[in-house]
This record gives C-alpha cells, sequence and structure tokens, in this order.
C-alpha cells in the first residue's frame, strides 16, 4: 500500500514539474547570471564547495541540484519555515535576487550518480525511488539529489520530518511510518552512491 502511495505522489508531483535537465535545456543561464550568482556562493564554499560538492558531513551536496529545489529551500531558511544555526543567519542576509541567482550557479552543475559495483537499482528502498531514483537523482523539480550525502545527513532529515521539526506534504507522512531501521537502511544505501558533480559538458 505505501508503495502504491508512493507511486502515487511521485506521479502527481513530476505532473507539475519537470526534470532537472529538462528545465536547464529549456533556458540556459546567461553568462553574467552566472558570475553573479558565483559570488554569491563564495560564502557557501566552506560548507558546500564552490561546485556544490560537501566538504563537511553534515552539509548535503546542492550541486545539480533542480534550481526551484535550491530556491524553496533558502527561502524556508530565511523565512523561518526551516531552521538550522547556520542557514538560517546565511539566508536570512540574501536578498530574492541574490536567492535566484546563487540557486542558478549550483543548479547549473551536471551531477550523476554510481552505484555501488555489487548492488542492483532492483535493491533500492522502495519508498524512495520514485522521487530521488534508485541512483539518488532527483527525478522531481521540488525534490532533492540524495546520491552520496552521508548517513548523518540523511538520517538527521527523516528524522526532522518523523517530529515535525521539518514539514514537507510528501516527506512527513511518509517518515512518520518509517522506523529507525528503515531510515537507516535508507541512509546508507544513499550514502554508498559515488556522486560526481562536473561543469556542463562543453564548458
Amino acid at each position: 500500500m505505501r508503495r502504491f502511495m508512493i507511486a502515487l505522489l511521485g506521479g502527481l508531483l513530476s505532473a507539475g514539474g519537470v526534470s532537472n535537465v529538462a528545465a536547464q535545456d529549456a533556458s540556459t543561464p546567461n553568462a553574467d547570471a552566472l558570475q553573479d550568482g558565483r559570488k554569491v556562493a563564495g560564502m557557501c564554499r566552506t560548507c558546500h564547495g564552490l561546485d556544490g560538492l560537501a566538504r563537511i558531513p553534515i552539509a548535503p551536496h546542492i550541486g545539480g541540484e533542480p534550481v526551484d529545489y535550491l530556491i524553496a529551500q533558502l527561502n524556508a531558511f530565511k523565512t523561518g519555515d526551516r531552521e538550522h544555526e547556520m542557514m538560517t543567519v546565511v539566508a536570512s542576509g540574501l536578498s530574492d535576487d541574490q536567492i535566484s541567482k546563487v540557486a542558478l550557479w549550483f543548479s547549473h552543475f551536471e551531477v550523476s550518480g554510481t552505484l555501488p559495483a555489487d548492488t542492483s537499482e532492483d535493491d533500492a528502498p522502495e519508498l524512495c525511488v520514485g522521487c530521488h531514483s534508485a541512483n539518488g537523482i532527483s527525478t522531481l523539480e521540488d525534490a532533492p539529489n540524495l546520491a552520496g550525502e552521508t548517513n548523518i545527513y540523511i538520517e538527521t532529515q527523516l528524522k526532522a520530518f518523523r517530529t515535525g521539526k521539518r514539514v514537507h506534504d510528501v516527506m512527513t507522512p511518509i517518515a512518520k511510518d518509517l522506523t529507525d531501521a528503515e531510515m537507516q537502511a535508507a541512509a546508507d544505501w544513499y550514502s554508498n552512491i559515488a556522486i560526481e558533480i562536473s561543469e556542463p559538458s562543453g564548458k
């Protein structure tokens, strides 16, 4: 039953959005906007890296994330809908234009996830693949990539959804039904995927 609900929710969400690749193809960012975004990204590099590849275990990789997801999260930190000691301070000092441009910067990177040699997509956690896919690269504009994220980051976010510290129409009900073991299994799966973040082809 839960598997059916996730497939249904994934279908409903995807009907209102497009894939990250499709979104970037539809509107190629101009050089000036990217450079403006790169300047803002300078304040992100200590934790997330200038290319969006996280430098510390408790920070997520954000290179290649859907631009709409990045904008939504920064706005959530700015308004207090999502709380974090560092990100709340950083986001509260950003203008809407800066948020849009730094999101554009990080989203313009290409990202891929490679499963370990001894695993198959069939082994992926079934409740996650509808939105995050088996290789951890998001299939929806409002869902993040999970490939290569650390166990501690993934488990922390799932527990935040379960307790209500973090709220999302889809993730909150899913997380509330997950056991600690299921959370750990999902975290183990995605943390073992090798992530690669690079400049777009031809750049």
